[in-house]
């Protein structure tokens, strides 16, 4: 039984420790009612027989007492006393004669009566042969065991005498007593295996009972020590209330600890991201201060040269005076949409601005950056191709959405080239939805692909100043797209470019 507990630990990968708790309450237990059962038969083996002998005394006596009574009453000889007598006779399993003084037999259990008459005669007058030997002696009876050396056998016997100085002789065998009390020890030793094998089975699963939620109770706490706190105890319907108990306790234990945990791991990140993000604020902050004086050079210069001219008279033709305002707001308009390009960016970096994440049809919203633009795709004599007339419903802050893709299409109206072609669709990604904007033109250098991002950053500076740009659009795009956790990037072709972004499909 030991080797199967053992295996059965093992089965799930337990220390000696463990299995001990098993063995120990399996041993234990055994060696309870093996002891119990071993016990049970000495007792029955060493006092069964004297417990007999002293019922049949008991039994004697009565039958004793009943017939003298009887006697006393003068009802002995009644035939109202025959069946008390029978039952004297047959439940004691003894036989009886009755004698009264003149030797005339009263009453009789056997048809042997002649050998009875004679046994009393021998034992009152001293004349018996067989040995006797007395258990116990009063003054009206006598009880002795007496043995028979030719039939090999013992009986118990009680003579005495009467009120009206009759005799009585009673007498069982000792033999059958002797017989029941080793059939009971035989049966009882037979019971009693059977017992204790099945009282092991019964232990054995009891212990597994009791050891199996502590050991599962164990393997918690293991992995919550090495901070795994998936693991829940099971709740059984038929287990103890006490290791219930104790289970639901590890297991409000396990959601506390993993609580308490989170918070500082939450609030450890937080504490680094506030110290990168404050690393990030001082970067920043000289970043910005140069790009926005490089950026501001230009445009200020111009603003002063032609107000200067102005001012000092350089020529009175209107139509120079006029050309000179024009470039002087024209400059002055791009600094001012600069600025405001670089407070958006400046608050979608530092995470000011808040999402109103919606579901909305990007396909509609497409439609109406598009012809916001038609009247620049005319001047600029480009086609502009999207075929999509399904709505295609996306998750999303529509109105940064709406920024993101004003921005490629302004890039890619601005430097088209060769057939001057721009094209809108749709890559369907699983639950994702892809939207590129294409257009024929020069590839990007390589090297600028992973740049085009970055503030300020100008791929092609001569053209980009023709039209206005300066190199914040993108960067806008990537704040965007990374404050949403989505994917952006872009592709070249040959002699073409695409711009590209992802949303969650709504289904």
């Amino acid at each position: 039984i030991a080797f199967y507990i053992e295996m059965e630990e093992g089965e799930y990968g337990m220390r000696a420790h463990k299995t001990k708790l098993t063995v120990q309450l399996v041993a234990t237990m055994g060696l309870v009612v093996m002891g119990t059962v071993l016990l049970c038969c000495f007792l029955n083996q060493t006092f069964l027989l004297k417990y007999y002998m002293n019922h049949k005394e008991k039994e004697l006596l009565s039958g004793f007492e009943v017939i003298r009574v009887a006697d006393s009453k003068e009802k002995l000889r009644d035939d109202s006393f025959d069946v008390t007598f029978e039952k004297i006779c047959n439940n004691g399993n003894m036989d009886i004669i009755v004698i009264d003084s003149d030797w005339t037999i009263v009453r009789s259990s056997t048809t042997s009566i002649h050998e009875l008459q004679l046994q009393l005669y021998d034992i009152v007058f001293g004349m018996d042969g067989k040995e006797l030997e007395t258990v116990k002696s009063k003054e009206n009876y006598v009880i002795a065991k007496q043995i028979d050396e030719r039939l090999d056998a013992e009986y118990l016997i009680l003579w005495g005498t009467l009120s009206d100085g009759g005799y009585i002789y009673m007498k069982t065998a000792l033999e059958s007593i002797r017989e029941s009390a080793s059939i009971t020890n035989s049966f009882f030793m037979r019971i009693g295996l059977g017992a204790c094998l099945l009282s092991m089975f019964v232990i054995v699963l009891f212990a597994k009972n009791i050891s199996r939620p502590i050991r599962q109770l164990s393997e918690i706490s293991k992995r919550m020590s090495e901070l795994d706190f998936e693991a829940k105890y099971q709740t059984k319907e038929t287990g103890s209330e006490e290791i219930e108990e104790l289970g639901h306790n590890m297991n409000e234990l396990s959601q506390a600890l993993e609580s308490a945990i989170s918070e500082l791991k939450t609030a450890n990140i937080q504490l680094q991201q506030d110290i990168q993000k404050k690393e990030e604020i001082d970067e920043m902050r000289k970043e910005f201060l140069s790009n926005v004086s490089h950026e501001l050079k230009t445009p200020l210069a111009l603003i002063q040269g032609y107000a200067e001219g102005l001012r000092e008279g350089i020529d009175e033709d209107e139509e120079c005076r006029n050309f000179y305002c024009d470039v002087i707001v024209d400059e002055a308009d791009k600094m001012n949409l600069m600025v405001k390009k670089l407070l958006t960016l400046n608050q979608l970096e530092f995470g000011n601005e808040i999402l109103e994440m919606s579901r909305f049809d990007i396909t509609e919203l497409i439609r109406g950056v598009i012809q916001a633009s038609s009247l620049l795709l005319s001047q600029e004599m480009i086609t502009l191709e999207f075929d999509e007339l399904s709505s295609v419903y996306v998750w999303g802050d529509e109105f940064k959405i709406e920024e993101v893709i004003t921005n490629y299409l302004s890039n890619a109206i601005h430097y088209a080239l060769g057939e001057k072609k721009i094209k809108l669709f749709y890559t369907y990604r699983e639950e994702l939805l892809r939207i590129s904007v294409f257009n024929t033109g020069k590839q990007i250098a390589e090297e600028d692909l992973d740049k085009v991002w970055d503030k300020f950053y100008k791929v092609d500076k001569a053209r980009t100043r023709e039209y206005g740009g300066n190199g914040i659009g993108l960067s806008i795009v990537k704040a965007i797209m990374n404050s949403m956790n989505q994917q952006f990037g872009v592709n070249n072709y040959e002699n073409a470019v695409e711009f590209w972004f992802e949303l969650e499909r709504y289904r």
